[in-house]
């Protein structure tokens, strides 16, 4: 096991070599204990255009590279993540207050999309088709993008930014990635450290943390030819918006208000277990989190309070005390919306079953009952450790309040009725459903994504990276006949 210093980053951007940014720099603290953990080096526009100048030089030698050299640096990355993981674990916990095991499942997940992008470059890059000319070849194939602009978010810094970094390479592009200020060792430097040591090529890679300033300049940048963000709704619409003026292809994978439908036949033990993990796995700062627990009426004083003995069984603190089972929000202003969503809903009229106060970063797991369609706790992606349940009489009813939102990511279905179960889901607006499962469950090979607020389409995995950051040419070649 060897080991990765990230002071070798402390205050600096990544772009042709660890440097200082044009943006000063910005000290970053750890939610959890309160400590330093690093200086974020700041990049400013200027900085993104150099950034976008050497992507642009680099991307054209990297897309002439061999499919086994770009499968071999793939590789190595998972090798070089697999050998600094301990450090990078440890960086998790105290930049973005993941609990141990949370940051040990998103390193695996990394090393999964490493992996996963390094089989991309022997799937089929394009297609013999028919010309009207016999003795003319027609192909279709596939041709990198060029420059990839990757916008990532602070809630799991490295999957999240790793999953459209690695494909991107793979596929002979470019990146500029723009980590969130708060998590940018976790979310940036590691990604410059493990390709570095795997041998990629100076200038394919550039790590610019910053601000909005920062990611609006990456996406107006006329060096970048596709932005993939996942953040926010908010933020996501505004990313749309720029880089469809500007004509960009642009990958969103936005936020989430996740149904999780528990039928009257539904497996109750399994069913609270789900729940709880879907709420309040890394306090509920996940996109594919359960937001709105949906209860059949016979079944849900049960449901409630068993979900609420389970959050009053949970410990909360500093993710690296011993014991703890709920960490902290990412800052207390994330607390204090939090706080504002609950004291809405029960203003509106809900029950507080468990919980719903916090000190400082720290929330309490939370547990309401009695939401309507219409309470501030249905209608809002809480982004905390809050379960809101609402409670319906018939199938119909569920279908109906699931489809009530706005967003389209992810649902869950408990029953024991398999076929239902399908026949269900297929009358869902969501990009992916679990039977008897939770709604938070991805994979490096799946079709991640979402639809309405939560997403334009696009997915994250497998082969369907092939379509996110490629374009297709057609070319005719006329060939010696007879």
């Amino acid at each position: 096991m060897t080991h990765w210093d990230p002071s070798t980053a402390d205050g600096l951007i990544y772009s042709g070599g660890w440097r200082a940014g044009g943006g000063g720099v910005l000290a970053v603290t750890s939610p959890g204990d309160g400590g330093r953990v690093g200086t974020v080096g700041i990049a400013d526009d200027q900085d993104v255009d150099q950034a976008g100048v050497l992507a642009v030089a680099a991307q054209k030698q990297w897309a002439r590279a061999s499919y086994r050299t770009r499968a071999g640096v793939l590789t190595r990355a998972a090798e070089v993540l697999r050998e600094i993981r301990d450090d990078v674990e440890h960086l998790l916990i105290r930049e973005s207050g993941s609990l141990p095991t949370k940051a040990a499942h998103e390193v695996s997940k990394a090393i999964d999309e490493l992996v996963e992008a390094a089989s991309l470059v022997t799937m089929s890059q394009g297609d013999v088709l028919p010309v009207d000319d016999p003795t003319t070849l027609g192909i279709a194939r596939r041709i990198p993008v060029g420059v990839v602009g990757v916008i990532a978010p602070w809630n799991a810094p490295l999957m999240l930014a790793i999953r459209s970094v690695a494909p991107a390479i793979a596929l002979g592009n470019a990146v500029i990635v723009k980590p969130d200020v708060k998590t940018a060792f976790s979310g940036g430097a590691v990604m410059a450290e493990i390709f570095s040591r795997a041998g990629l090529p100076d200038g394919v890679l550039h790590i610019l943390p910053g601000g909005p300033e920062t990611g609006e300049a990456v996406v107006r940048s006329p060096h970048t030819n596709v932005i993939s963000f996942t953040g926010s709704s908010a933020a996501g619409r505004r990313v749309g918006e720029v880089a469809g003026g500007l004509l960009k292809r642009v990958i969103l994978e936005l936020g989430g208000n996740n149904a999780f439908i528990v039928m009257a036949d539904a497996d109750l033990d399994l069913a609270v277990a789900c729940g709880v993990g879907g709420s309040f796995r890394h306090q509920g700062q996940i996109c594919m989190a359960t937001g709105r627990h949906l209860v059949h009426e016979s079944i849900a004083d049960e449901y409630v309070e068993r979900l609420s003995a389970a959050a009053a069984a949970m410990r909360l603190g500093d993710p690296l005390a011993e014991g703890t089972t709920l960490g902290p929000l990412i800052t207390t202003v994330q607390a204090e919306r939090v706080q504002s969503i609950v004291d809405a809903a029960v203003a509106d009229g809900a029950r507080v079953a468990h919980g719903g106060t916090h000190d400082g970063v720290f929330f309490t797991p939370t547990v309401l009952d009695g939401v309507g369609a219409t309470n501030a706790a249905f209608q809002s992606e809480i982004f905390g450790p809050v379960a809101p349940v609402t409670r319906f009489s018939t199938a119909e009813e569920a279908l109906e309040l699931t489809n009530a939102s706005d967003y389209g990511l992810s649902a869950a279905i408990h029953t024991r009725d398999i076929a239902r179960g399908l026949g269900f889901a297929s009358r869902l607006r969501a990009g992916m459903v679990a039977l008897n499962g939770q709604t938070i469950y991805d994979a490096a090979h799946i079709p991640m994504g979402g639809i309405g607020a939560s997403g334009n389409g696009g997915r994250h995995g497998g082969h369907w990276n092939l379509d996110e950051f490629t374009y297709w040419q057609w070319v005719t070649v006329p060939t010696i006949s007879d």
